[in-house]
């Protein structure tokens, strides 16, 4: 992690949880080492400033609206490119990852998924379990059907469906 990170112990077992499904997945897939690092890099950073106080991630965004859930994923990209970080997918990966973005390549995709089908989350376990062991020969599919669970879920708990949500949902 970068030095500027703020993570919980516990946040940083979600992010190694995280990384190892991507390592996994990559190789599976025999990825290019490029597209291969760059799954990594955005495991390893998209929770960077997740702990990080809210008043600290509303001044690094100047988002004053939005849930300060939202705010972890711009605050980190941001961060990341003032440091050099140049590489788009991984800066859209970070980002985007807890509301998704249409427009995602699959480092992106591959991130969103992982964020979700982690074995360390608690609820839907056997399901997340199948769909984590699917990734690799049925990329597309699973991560439409991540998508489809993460709305639903969204919309049973009465959550806000954010406009970058509803974009990816309607582009898959």
């Amino acid at each position: 992690l970068p030095d500027w990170a703020m993570v919980t112990p516990k946040r940083l077992a979600h992010i190694a949880r995280v990384v190892a499904l991507l390592e996994r997945w990559s190789r599976e897939m025999a990825l290019p080492v490029d597209e291969h690092q760059a799954w990594l890099d955005a495991g390893r950073w998209h929770d960077a400033l997740r702990d990080a106080p809210e008043d600290m991630l509303r001044r690094a965004t100047g988002d004053s609206a939005s849930p300060v859930g939202l705010l972890h994923g711009p605050a980190a990209a941001d961060r990341l490119a003032r440091d050099g970080e140049s590489r788009a997918a991984v800066l859209s990966a970070v980002r985007w990852h807890t509301v998704g973005q249409a427009e995602w390549t699959r480092v992106g995709r591959a991130l969103y998924m992982a964020d979700f089908l982690e074995p360390g989350r608690t609820f839907m376990q056997a399901d997340r379990a199948y769909l984590a062991d699917r990734v690799a020969t049925a990329f597309e599919d699973t991560f439409r059907q991540v998508v489809r669970l993460r709305l639903e879920w969204t919309l049973r708990e009465g959550k806000t469906l954010h406009a970058p949500t509803v974009a990816l949902w309607n582009q898959v």
